[in-house]
């Protein structure tokens, strides 16, 4: 574990370790869980990803490496760009050229603060390597449900693999959107942070006032930072992935029960109403 990158080498990879590679030009990363034998598991939106849909879902390209077509699947393990969903590919077509990291856990608040963004490290606790494996297997075969980039992305899919533990809330666990959050959170907060210097007279521009702004800045994004880590958060809890799945199935169905009920609630007030229109001209 290093404090400014935590980069290995394949020779260092253990079944169950929380790996993630860089992608353009280290504008985000992209998480899975190594399973053994040169294979990851991990959660993508797939090809149809790129160049449709917001902006902000732009930003989670395909896993493919650059040498692999779009159309064509990978000839070591067949993984294919247009696929979605959780799924295993070979390690290459996972760092997709990139280098490879691991996912530090259970480290400290000053370890954890000294990280320049999110997505490298937590204060929570890994479970057991079977643990993990079994998770992760276990959401290859039944899904993860639907992927999105704030609240149920490729990092939040490998915390759970390696936690068990599940927000509660509608934020997700994902390192990476809390620390874009606790940046528009300090900016957002700036003038607030003019108004003790407009108060003793110091001008905003000088030197003094800029190493204020600056120093309130940076403690604000990591105090914010280090509120969201699933490590320390309230609102998280333990869900046992057999569980998890039930409970994903369990909820569209009861939507449609919903909208059945809804639909013959009033389908019966039409037939009521008209009844009673009957009625009224039989009168």
């Amino acid at each position: 574990m290093g404090v400014l990158s935590n980069k290995i080498t394949r020779d260092q990879l253990k079944p169950g370790d929380h790996i993630y590679s860089w992608r353009q030009a280290y504008l985000y990363s992209h998480h899975g869980i190594y399973v053994g034998e040169e294979k990851v598991i991990h959660f993508t939106q797939g090809q149809k990803e790129t160049g449709k849909g917001t902006k902000s879902s732009q930003y989670t390209f395909s896993c493919r490496p650059p040498q692999i077509s779009v159309d064509d699947p990978c000839p070591r393990c067949g993984y294919h760009s247009k696929r979605d969903g959780v799924i295993r590919s070979c390690l290459d077509c996972f760092l997709s050229g990139g280098d490879l990291y691991r996912f530090e856990y259970a480290v400290d608040k000053v370890y954890f603060i000294l990280q320049p963004r999110g997505g490298t490290c937590t204060l929570a606790s890994s479970d057991p390597p079977e643990s993990v494996l079994h998770r992760a297997f276990y959401l290859l075969e039944n899904g993860f449900g639907g992927y999105n980039l704030f609240k149920n992305n490729c990092e939040d899919f490998a915390i759970y693999c390696k936690t068990e533990l599940l927000v509660q809330t509608s934020t997700g666990r994902s390192g990476q959107a809390a620390s874009v959050m606790a940046a528009a959170s300090t900016i957002g907060f700036l003038p607030l942070d003019f108004v003790p210097l407009v108060l003793s007279g110091v001008r905003a521009t000088s030197i003094p006032a800029l190493g204020y702004l600056g120093c309130r800045m940076l403690y604000t994004y990591c105090e914010n930072r280090l509120a969201s880590d699933i490590g320390v958060r309230h609102d998280v809890s333990k869900v046992p992935v057999e569980k998890l799945i039930a409970r994903t199935r369990i909820e569209p169905e009861e939507e449609e029960e919903e909208v059945e009920e809804e639909e013959e609630e009033a389908s019966n007030e039409i037939v009521e109403k008209n009844h009673f229109i009957s009625l009224h001209e039989y009168i």
